[in-house]
């Protein structure tokens, strides 16, 4: 969803844009926007999550060590990382100087970050950009649109766990940002790519339902999230507060800081 978006922008600047299939050797270019790994949304056995753990940090390893073996390199890579790497941490506002958490995506997103900071010791400029949930047409919101239209819609759990969420096109325009600034931009090191407004679950179940003008009552107790899922439903029950204080700092503009907005955005392209 992401690197379909980004492509469509780079394009439109004047770039040239070229998709990289999982396992291709990296063509050589200016810059590089590393987003593959196995998807985090399914039932975390222990094949599941070296999968996961593998695609990302040893997929990253393995790009960097072919750039290493190029005599024109990019000048900056922009890596994929996540605000799971901040753990649960309930009402704590979380910024990029915020502390590691514990447990496996803490572990993964700390990983994953140092496989792309390797690149480094090649005189390229990493960023990694800590996505929080990207709304779009696709993704996330995606599935949780039909049970919302329906009317049958409600909160996770308590729902007073905070949601860090960012509109796709903010989230490609951080990418882009990010590419384009090697000077006065961003600095080198972590990112979080999360609209300065998070909301919690309640909050976001309201707006959402709000702006389908649907009613949102039927909750999802945590127990029975953690039956269906297992271990990985601590991706809709943890509780992160991420702002994104480095993208302010160097400039960065939101065009969707709210939620309301950035909802009515995206719904008013599927009606």
């Amino acid at each position: 969803m992401i690197g379909a978006r980004l492509q469509q922008r780079l394009a439109e600047a004047g770039h040239r844009a070229v998709a990289i299939p999982r396992g291709a050797a990296a063509p050589t270019c200016d810059a590089i926007v590393h987003l593959a790994g196995e998807p985090i949304a399914q039932r975390w056995t222990e094949a599941a999550k070296k999968r996961i753990y593998d695609s990302r940090v040893e997929g990253t390893r393995d790009l960097v060590n072919a750039l290493s073996q190029q005599s024109q390199r990019p000048r900056v890579l922009v890596c994929a990382s996540a605000v799971g790497i901040y753990g649960s941490r309930g009402d704590e506002i979380l910024t990029e100087n915020s502390s590691a958490g514990s447990g496996f995506l803490p572990r993964l997103a700390m990983a994953w970050e140092e496989s792309a900071r390797s690149a480094e010791a090649l005189g390229i400029r990493v960023i990694s950009l800590r996505f929080g949930m990207v709304l779009g047409r696709g993704g996330a919101l995606a599935k949780l649109l039909p049970p919302f239209r329906l009317g049958a819609g409600g909160r996770l759990g308590s729902g007073h766990q905070w949601m860090s969420w960012i509109h796709i096109d903010d989230a490609v325009s951080l990418i882009l940002f990010a590419l384009e600034n090697a000077a006065g931009g961003p600095p080198s090191g972590a990112i979080n790519a999360t609209a300065p407004h998070p909301v919690t679950n309640d909050e976001f179940t309201r707006r959402l339902a709000t702006a389908l003008h649907r009613p949102a009552i039927f909750p999802v107790p945590a127990f029975a999230l953690k039956l269906a899922f297992g271990e990985m439903s601590e991706v809709l029950l943890d509780s992160q507060r991420v702002l994104p204080a480095a993208a302010q700092a160097a400039g960065f503009h939101f065009q969707y800081p709210e939620l309301s907005a950035a909802l009515e955005s995206i719904l008013s392209t599927l009606r």
